[in-house]
């Protein structure tokens, strides 16, 4: 399906905000939050091998201020997690975060007094993968990229993704 199919007469008429909404929800811009192993794995699925550009998440951003996703990858001190919720607040809406791996998800095998147990204590988190991510590194960053894709055929109106909804739910 094209975009001939879509507008047979080749002229589209829309405001400034469904075309930002439509440009949103097809490209991520993720910001790096790498904190221990996880975020070589992070590193790794944006390299050539695996290509995380091919689901539009094209370059890591270095300033919140450019970035619409949070990836927090490894575990987070006590000590960093005021700077994690001081970079998730400087981020435009709309936001997600993605825990990645088992120790920014529940602290993993880190059962320390330093070590948060579990980043949904600092930041609210949106897609959370249930382990660590190493034996299948190859496929659970795209699923998870994936996941916070609009799907326009799948999509209820249910007003959950009103901020960059391309049907206007």
């Amino acid at each position: 399906m094209g975009i001939e199919e879509l507008v047979p007469d080749g002229i589209l008429t829309t405001s400034v905000e469904k075309m930002v909404n439509w440009a949103r929800r097809s490209s991520l811009w993720p910001a790096t939050f790498g904190l221990a192993c996880c975020a070589i794995e992070m590193m790794a699925s944006s390299a050539s091998r695996y290509d995380l550009a091919r689901f539009g998440a094209e370059v890591f951003r270095a300033s919140p201020r450019q970035a619409d996703l949070m990836i927090v990858a490894g575990r987070v001190s006590k000590k960093m997690a005021p700077v994690l919720k001081r970079i998730y607040d400087q981020m435009p809406e709309p936001k997600w975060v993605i825990s990645m791996g088992a120790c920014a998800s529940c602290g993993g095998v880190f059962n320390d007094y330093a070590i948060v147990q579990g980043v949904d204590t600092v930041v609210p988190v949106d897609v959370c993968p249930v382990d660590c991510i190493h034996p299948r590194k190859d496929e659970a960053d795209f699923v998870v990229a994936e996941m916070l894709y609009i799907h326009p055929d799948e999509c209820i109106d249910c007003g959950a993704c009103v901020p960059a909804c391309p049907v206007d739910a």
